[in-house]
């Protein structure tokens, strides 16, 4: 099934950043979220990256400006009716998603697959709000997306071999390298990465070590390229908070226990790179 018109809600930093790569592959971009500032925002986060690209002469400016024509602005999700694929990559809350899924699924086609980009939630409990839960499917992009090779493909309990194989075939015309996960709260990724986020957020919390010491022992004695705080703090500290919560909420298993600290970071605005201070300032 060959898709023409890939359609991606939410245009911050995983939505402009899967915008862009699909474009570069070839494929016309519906870009939308909810607000004209966002999409604008989105665009010009994708400017930059390709001027680096050309900058650097690992693409010339014809190619930037094909890529850039490739990419169209929405802030009106019916424009999505006109998409062959829609992937979202909204907010980490599980209403929002539910609400964004309940629209999709009365706006376009019936053959047209309902992607998630999901760090954590129940791909089932996200397919269990529309009419169609056969086309319904996990596609979890790692940040930076130009950057990182990872797509997660995650089965709900209903989707189709056919959905399934449609979204990691296109996961590779994206030039990405998709590995399959089961329908559990984290997924693979999550599961094992967050845990260890929050464990390093206790160790600070109970003066193990400072924010600079934790990350230097992760890099320099598991040769990790970034340290588990700065890595919070890129992800958003909002979104690993919701992660944990998602985990927590579905094992019932104490070793998935935000640590206070992380959740008093977010209650006061402190969410990492975006708000310009998490554990580091930016």
């Amino acid at each position: 099934m060959e898709i023409k018109t890939f359609g991606i809600i939410g245009a911050g930093q995983m939505g402009n950043g899967i915008a862009q790569i699909a474009a570069m592959s070839g494929i016309d971009i519906i870009m939308n979220d909810i607000k004209q500032e966002f999409v604008e925002r989105g665009i010009n986060t994708i400017t930059k990256n390709l001027s680096r690209r050309v900058d650097k002469g690992k693409m010339s400016a014809e190619d930037k400006d094909a890529v850039l024509g490739r990419i169209k602005t929405s802030v009106d999700l019916k424009d999505m009716a006109n998409a062959g694929f829609v992937v979202e990559a909204a907010i980490e809350n599980e209403a929002i998603k539910f609400e964004i899924f309940k629209s999709l699924d009365t706006i376009c086609r019936p053959d047209v697959i309902l992607a998630t980009n999901t760090s954590s939630i129940p791909i089932g409990r996200i397919a269990a709000q529309t009419n169609r839960p056969e086309k319904v499917v996990g596609m979890h992009f790692m940040n930076p997306v130009p950057v990182m090779k990872l797509v997660e493909v995650i089965r709900g309990l209903e989707t189709s071999d056919e959905t399934f194989q449609t979204t990691w075939d296109l996961s590779i015309k994206l030039g990405k390298t998709p590995a399959e996960a089961n329908d559990y709260p984290g997924f693979i990724a999550n599961r094992i990465l967050l845990p260890m986020l929050n464990e390093a957020v206790y160790c600070l919390y109970h003066g193990v070590g400072s924010r600079e010491d934790i990350d230097t022992v992760m890099k320099l004695g598991m040769n990790h390229p970034m340290g588990p705080l700065a890595l919070a703090d890129l992800i958003g500290l909002d979104t690993c908070l919701a992660i944990m919560e998602t985990l927590y909420d579905g094992f019932k298993d104490s070793k998935y226990r935000p640590c206070p600290l992380l959740r008093k970071y977010v209650e006061a605005g402190r969410l990492g790179r975006k708000t310009g201070r998490g554990f580091y300032e930016y």
